[in-house]
């Protein structure tokens, strides 16, 4: 377990597929991400059973609340190389009722702060739908900044989206 504030993170089971899928299928949880094709209970829980251990180049974690131990959501380091000290960071809270109460802040400044301690990362990036307002506050408040922006690569409603590419730095996390 790696503790943060309000949230634990820990390596996700088989025994989560079920919210995993629930969230998946959230046509609000999924607004803002790339969804691909719908996937079945059966499918979901095979993936997670055959995933294997969290390595340097994919560690994925589940978001617990502290204080009761619920599954909230999750969050993942991906794409590490020791030779760069980069890696992308990916994070959702499936569980509505728990938006705008800081668990996501927190388990993004928790898996950063894992990723430049723990894994001696030196920069995280992350690629947001420019009008995912919520998502790019919080990754501004723990000190991303943008860098980029790539356009007209996300299409939802029928409408393409440009993503903004953001980075924190080694000595930058808030």
């Amino acid at each position: 377990m790696v503790p943060g504030e309000l949230v634990r993170l820990r390596p996700m089971e088989p025994s989560d597929a079920g919210a995993l899928w629930r969230w998946n299928s959230d046509p609000e949880v999924m607004r803002w991400m790339v969804d691909g094709y719908r996937q079945t209970l059966a499918s979901v829980t095979k993936r997670l059973a055959e995933r294997g251990r969290n390595t340097y180049q994919d560690v994925l974690y589940g978001v617990e609340v502290q204080a009761d131990g619920r599954l909230i959501g999750l969050v993942r380091l991906h794409g590490a190389e020791p030779e760069t000290g980069i890696a992308e960071i990916d994070v959702y809270l499936g569980e509505k009722d728990c938006w705008g109460r800081g668990y996501a802040s927190d388990a993004m400044r928790t898996m950063c702060r894992y990723g430049f301690e723990q894994m001696r990362l030196h920069k995280i990036q992350l690629t947001v739908v420019a009008e995912n307002h919520p998502a790019r506050h919080i990754y501004q408040k723990i000190g991303f900044v943008e860098e980029g922006r790539l356009r007209q690569t996300f299409r939802r409603d029928g409408r393409w989206h440009d993503e903004l590419v953001m980075g924190l730095l080694e000595g930058e996390l808030r």
